[in-house]
């Protein structure tokens, strides 16, 4: 862990929805000051044990010295979640990373629409707070798989008017999962679309955004694009611009770590590809991604990556280090 930290006193703990709490964390003592942040943004926790997990803020961007997450009970956690549920209690002090942004809110579009899919609403949440307070009008469609487990529910239906027109979504209700060419068909290809879920529900997301030609989709993964092996993965040579060394990373390891054991320290946090602090600039190489922070177009450009979980297929790979 490279990124300087904060030491974050947890304040309040809430339930929010069945299998969701929300932390509210503030400054552990006067001399720790929390940066102001941006809708969108996410905050690492580090949990002990080398264990660190990103989680969206999704309390309102205006907010001072006060960051709030949501954190839903995952039934397959690796610990993280369980964690936040089980040991993370009122009064205890955690190191945190300082606000990252990798889902930028565009607050100047016409028009917003913002889709989530259950935990998913916690960067949207944010979001929608911050489109209201500027005056901005905004789509909200809220998927989740019952009405028990839709977090901030309340908050939203006080929020509900003509500038914010909320469709809410649940499976068991609906007897199906939400069609989301019908729940965005006609939002205009001048709208920004965000959308924040589990895997499927942004794999269709983004290509129901492209079959409606709306070239402003936007997406934040929780967890980095799974990729079935190969079997051939080769080993390949890390040449770094600005220093001019050279680094070997053998088939099964990561550049991250080929790089730390070379006696280097880059920048980085999560070590999964999800909370984007090791992103580097590419000057050469043919890239393998593997993350949950590039879209579409990014990876296909070539010039950045996550070298924690990201690789590269030719011989050679030229980083701006």
């Amino acid at each position: 862990m490279s990124t300087p930290t904060l030491a974050a006193l947890v304040h309040t703990m809430r339930w929010e929805a069945d299998g969701i709490l929300s932390v509210e964390l503030r400054p552990a003592t006067p001399a720790v000051e929390f940066p102001p942040f941006e809708a969108g943004s996410h905050i690492d926790l580090h949990l002990g044990n080398a264990l660190s997990r990103s989680y969206s803020l999704c309390n309102p961007s205006s907010d001072r010295q006060r960051y709030v997450v949501g954190v839903a009970l995952d039934r397959k956690s690796r610990g993280g979640s369980r964690f936040v549920h089980q040991q993370l209690r009122v009064g205890q002090t955690l190191q945190i990373a300082p606000p990252r942004n990798n889902f930028k809110l565009h607050e100047d579009a016409p028009r917003s629409v913002l889709v989530s899919g259950g935990i998913g609403i916690t960067p949207i949440w944010c979001m929608v707070q911050r489109l209201v307070a500027l005056g901005r009008p905004v789509d909200l469609i809220y998927c989740a798989r019952n009405r028990k487990e839709a977090a901030f529910r309340e908050a939203i239906e006080a929020l509900a008017g003509d500038r914010v027109r909320v469709h809410w979504h649940f499976d068991d209700e609906a007897g199906a999962p939400p069609q989301l060419a019908k729940l965005l068909a006609g939002k205009g290809a001048e709208s920004h679309f965000y959308c924040c879920g589990p895997g499927p529900m942004l794999d269709a997301f983004e290509a129901t955004c492209e079959q409606l030609g709306y070239p402003n989709a936007h997406i934040e993964r929780f967890a980095a694009v799974h990729v079935e092996p190969t079997g051939k993965e080769q080993g390949f040579t890390v040449v770094l611009e600005k220093s001019g060394k050279e680094v070997e990373v053998p088939p099964g390891k990561s550049i991250l770590d080929s790089l730390i054991d070379a006696g280097l320290n880059p920048d980085h946090s999560c070590k999964e590809g999800v909370c984007g602090a090791c992103e580097t600039a590419v000057l050469v190489g043919e890239l393998e991604h593997h993350d949950g922070v590039l879209t579409k177009f990014e990876r296909e450009s070539g010039k950045t990556m996550m070298i924690c979980v990201s690789r590269c297929k030719s011989a050679r790979l030229v980083l701006d280090m």
